[in-house]
């Protein structure tokens, strides 16, 4: 099979080839059909994680190159294990790739996404920037009857990681408001579920007007754009002291200043984007102001299904889709470090 591969970190992708695996005992041979190119891609790709500072996270010591991005999954199922039950050959379904060991009490929980020795799709083990993706078990692939194909992909990481975050910011009320923070396309997932999930006001903000412009054709209630220098006071003051709870989709320090500083007293801010960077408060501030503050990476199985499942009823708008040939993947990693892409972008073999 062939593969678009990391051969060296922060280097172009090279056309790979391999042996296609042949699955055995519960395994599900899938082959691509659309793979998703997130923002984790491109950090993965460049081999490291900004931590402030002049510090980085190296991600790339116990990865073995080549190695093969994409965690965004879609496909047709090719071939099974002999212990598969109820899948078929000409399946076509989703893969949740968040996958952890399966053998310690956060695996036990249902929280495989946060397992200690993960096996995730395209992060730990080869992905979908593939002609075929190997996916262990049959329980991890999921059907997406009634969504486009491509869309249903980006559901596998935008979407669940969207939806997770948002779950943890319980139940504000009618006079509440959430800010999203970021309208990449993770952001605008959490724009969309938001609408669906929350009987509130929605607020949007992010440095792009295009991207803004977007976020009010979405249904935002409203857009601040967070590169003037005084959008927590605007924000502040179209919500009478600030929001019930805001999500920043991007990470960074002034995102993660402006989720913050945006809050009313009580507030809750969730932390979702890896872009990078530090932050320091006076500790006294934090009992004063009674916030919280709360990181949330991706998403369980479970979730998975719930969200897949709210999409499939029709309560959630799409974002916009570019499809792309799989050549296109270095380009695409460039676009989306560079801030050039409304929506998200998946890849066709």
């Amino acid at each position: 099979m062939k593969s678009q591969s990391i051969v060296a970190f922060g280097e172009p992708l090279e056309s790979t080839t391999s042996d296609t695996p042949v699955p055995t005992g519960n395994q599900v041979l899938l082959k691509v059909t659309h793979c998703g190119v997130c923002h984790s891609d491109v950090h993965l790709h460049d081999g490291h994680f900004d931590m402030g500072g002049g510090n980085k996270l190296e991600v790339g010591a116990g990865m073995q190159l080549p190695f093969t991005l994409g965690h965004e999954i879609e496909g047709v199922v090719a071939a099974v294990g002999p212990d598969v039950t109820t899948t078929k050959e000409g399946d076509a379904r989703v893969a949740f790739p968040w996958i952890g060991c399966g053998n310690c009490p956060t695996c036990d929980r249902g929280d495989e996404h946060l397992c200690n020795r993960p096996q995730h799709l395209g992060v730990s083990v080869p992905g979908g920037f593939a002609d075929y993706v190997l996916v262990p078990h049959e329980q991890y692939l999921l059907d997406y009857t009634g969504i486009p194909d491509g869309l249903a992909a980006t559901y596998m990481c935008s979407g669940l990681t969207a939806f997770s975050a948002l779950k943890k910011l319980g139940t504000p009320g009618p006079d509440d408001a959430v800010l999203i923070v970021g309208l990449g396309g993770v952001g605008m997932m959490g724009l969309q579920f938001a609408k669906a999930m929350f009987n509130c006001r929605i607020l949007a903000t992010d440095i792009s007007a295009e991207k803004l412009a977007e976020a009010e054709k979405a249904g935002a209630d409203a857009t601040f754009n967070a590169g003037d220098a005084d959008t927590a006071k605007q924000i502040k003051a179209a919500t009478d002291g600030g929001v019930y709870a805001s999500v920043d989709f991007v990470g960074s320090e002034p995102s993660f200043g402006l989720a913050r500083a945006a809050l009313r007293k009580g507030g809750q801010a969730v932390v979702v984007g890896l872009f990078g960077g530090g932050f320091a408060m006076p500790i006294p501030l934090l009992p004063m102001q009674a916030h919280t503050l709360q990181g949330s990476f991706v998403g369980s199985l479970a979730e998975t299904k719930e969200m897949l499942k709210l999409v499939q009823d029709g309560a959630v708008d799409p974002i916009p889709v570019a499809e792309r040939p799989i050549e296109a993947a270095t380009d695409t990693l460039d676009d989306l470090r560079n801030g050039n892409i409304v929506g998200r972008v998946v890849l066709k073999p």
